[in-house]
Protein backbone atom coordinates (compact mmCIF):
# COMPACT_ATOMS: atom_id res chain seq x y z
CA UNK A 1 0.00 0.00 0.00
CA UNK A 2 1.09 3.71 -0.96
CA UNK A 3 1.84 5.76 2.31
CA UNK A 4 0.27 9.41 1.80
CA UNK A 5 2.71 12.30 2.72
CA UNK A 6 1.21 15.85 2.89
CA UNK A 7 3.74 18.48 2.20
CA UNK A 8 3.17 21.95 4.17
CA UNK A 9 3.62 25.20 2.77
CA UNK A 10 6.12 25.21 5.33
CA UNK A 11 7.98 22.03 3.97
CA UNK A 12 6.72 20.20 7.14
CA UNK A 13 6.01 16.58 5.68
CA UNK A 14 3.24 15.30 7.81
CA UNK A 15 2.43 11.43 7.84
CA UNK A 16 -1.22 10.69 7.34
CA UNK A 17 -1.29 7.31 8.34
CA UNK A 18 0.48 8.19 11.82
CA UNK A 19 -0.90 11.57 11.78
CA UNK A 20 2.38 13.02 12.62
CA UNK A 21 5.20 15.41 10.79
CA UNK A 22 7.71 13.04 9.73
CA UNK A 23 11.82 13.85 8.44
CA UNK A 24 12.84 13.04 5.33
CA UNK A 25 15.39 10.81 6.90
CA UNK A 26 12.62 9.12 8.13
CA UNK A 27 11.03 9.13 4.59
CA UNK A 28 14.22 7.60 3.23
CA UNK A 29 14.37 4.69 6.05
CA UNK A 30 10.43 3.39 5.17
CA UNK A 31 11.87 4.13 0.93
CA UNK A 32 14.85 1.42 1.61
CA UNK A 33 11.84 -0.66 3.70
CA UNK A 34 10.26 -1.56 0.89
CA UNK A 35 7.23 1.16 1.07
CA UNK A 36 5.93 2.88 -1.75
CA UNK A 37 5.30 6.75 -0.66
CA UNK A 38 3.16 9.43 -2.43
CA UNK A 39 3.56 13.20 -1.57
CA UNK A 40 1.22 15.98 -1.99
CA UNK A 41 0.85 19.33 -1.77
CA UNK A 42 -1.63 20.58 0.78
CA UNK A 43 -2.68 23.49 -0.65
CA UNK A 44 -2.79 23.09 -4.11
CA UNK A 45 -3.33 18.42 -4.28
CA UNK A 46 -0.34 18.60 -6.96
CA UNK A 47 1.78 15.24 -6.61
CA UNK A 48 4.74 16.38 -5.32
CA UNK A 49 6.24 12.94 -4.91
CA UNK A 50 8.99 12.86 -7.91
CA UNK A 51 10.39 16.48 -6.31
CA UNK A 52 10.65 14.88 -2.61
CA UNK A 53 12.70 12.01 -3.60
CA UNK A 54 15.08 14.31 -5.60
CA UNK A 55 15.37 15.86 -2.47
CA UNK A 56 15.98 13.03 0.09
CA UNK A 57 18.94 11.71 -2.51
CA UNK A 58 20.19 15.57 -2.48
CA UNK A 59 20.12 15.41 1.19
CA UNK A 60 22.06 12.00 1.33
CA UNK A 61 24.44 13.44 -1.37
CA UNK A 62 25.09 16.75 0.87
CA UNK A 63 25.78 14.20 4.03
CA UNK A 64 27.71 11.83 2.50
CA UNK A 65 25.72 9.17 3.29
CA UNK A 66 24.02 8.14 -0.68
CA UNK A 67 25.76 5.63 -2.39
CA UNK A 68 24.56 6.05 -5.82
CA UNK A 69 27.61 5.99 -8.24
CA UNK A 70 28.31 8.98 -9.73
CA UNK A 71 27.59 7.24 -13.31
CA UNK A 72 24.23 6.63 -12.44
CA UNK A 73 23.36 9.71 -11.17
CA UNK A 74 24.52 11.36 -14.63
CA UNK A 75 22.45 7.82 -16.14
CA UNK A 76 19.32 9.83 -14.11
CA UNK A 77 19.85 12.96 -15.23
CA UNK A 78 20.29 12.08 -18.99
CA UNK A 79 16.86 9.42 -18.19
CA UNK A 80 15.59 12.66 -17.16
CA UNK A 81 16.00 14.85 -19.92
CA UNK A 82 15.25 12.19 -21.97
CA UNK A 83 11.87 11.94 -20.22
CA UNK A 84 10.76 15.14 -21.06
CA UNK A 85 11.46 14.88 -24.77
CA UNK A 86 9.88 11.29 -24.84
CA UNK A 87 6.94 12.49 -23.77
CA UNK A 88 6.49 15.39 -26.13
CA UNK A 89 7.50 13.14 -28.56
CA UNK A 90 5.13 10.35 -27.42
CA UNK A 91 2.10 13.46 -27.31
CA UNK A 92 2.77 14.76 -30.86
CA UNK A 93 2.41 11.18 -32.23
CA UNK A 94 -0.93 10.80 -30.27
CA UNK A 95 -2.19 14.16 -31.49
CA UNK A 96 -0.99 13.51 -35.36
CA UNK A 97 -2.72 10.02 -34.96
CA UNK A 98 -6.13 11.79 -33.12
CA UNK A 99 -5.78 14.10 -36.26
CA UNK A 100 -5.31 11.61 -38.82
CA UNK A 101 -8.44 9.46 -37.34
CA UNK A 102 -10.30 12.40 -37.34
CA UNK A 103 -9.51 13.38 -41.15
CA UNK A 104 -10.31 9.20 -41.72
CA UNK A 105 -13.50 9.87 -40.65
CA UNK A 106 -14.37 13.17 -42.28
CA UNK A 107 -13.15 11.69 -45.85
CA UNK A 108 -15.78 9.55 -46.15
CA UNK A 109 -18.54 11.28 -45.23
CA UNK A 110 -17.09 14.12 -47.52
CA UNK A 111 -16.93 11.62 -50.88
CA UNK A 112 -20.52 10.54 -49.47
CA UNK A 113 -22.06 13.76 -49.27
CA UNK A 114 -20.41 14.25 -52.89
CA UNK A 115 -21.80 11.55 -55.08
CA UNK A 116 -25.40 12.67 -52.97
CA UNK A 117 -24.87 15.70 -54.72
CA UNK A 118 -23.87 13.96 -57.89
CA UNK A 119 -26.98 11.33 -57.18
CA UNK A 120 -29.25 14.24 -57.04
CA UNK A 121 -28.08 15.85 -59.80
CA UNK A 122 -28.47 12.45 -62.11
CA UNK A 123 -31.56 11.95 -60.56
CA UNK A 124 -33.18 15.39 -61.87
CA UNK A 125 -31.87 15.34 -64.71
CA UNK A 126 -34.06 11.68 -65.16
CA UNK A 127 -37.14 13.40 -63.77
CA UNK A 128 -36.78 16.17 -66.31
CA UNK A 129 -36.42 13.39 -69.34
CA UNK A 130 -38.99 11.06 -67.77
CA UNK A 131 -41.30 14.29 -67.52
CA UNK A 132 -40.15 15.08 -71.41
CA UNK A 133 -40.78 11.61 -72.66
CA UNK A 134 -44.00 11.27 -70.70
CA UNK A 135 -45.43 14.78 -72.46
CA UNK A 136 -43.87 13.15 -76.17
CA UNK A 137 -45.89 9.78 -75.41
CA UNK A 138 -49.12 12.01 -74.48
CA UNK A 139 -48.99 14.13 -77.99
CA UNK A 140 -48.53 10.52 -79.83
CA UNK A 141 -51.44 9.14 -79.05
CA UNK A 142 -54.51 9.67 -80.41
CA UNK A 143 -57.15 11.01 -78.13
CA UNK A 144 -60.39 9.76 -78.49
CA UNK A 145 -62.63 13.01 -78.69
CA UNK A 146 -60.79 13.16 -82.40
CA UNK A 147 -62.62 10.47 -84.45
Amino acid sequence: MIRLIKRYGSRKLYDTEESRYVALDELAGWIRNGQQIKVIDNKTSDDVTAQTLTQIISEEGRKGTSLLPNELLHDLIRAGEKAVSNGVEQLQHRMDRLVQASMDRIGPVRRAREEMGLLRERLEELEVSLAAFEGERQESTPKSNDK
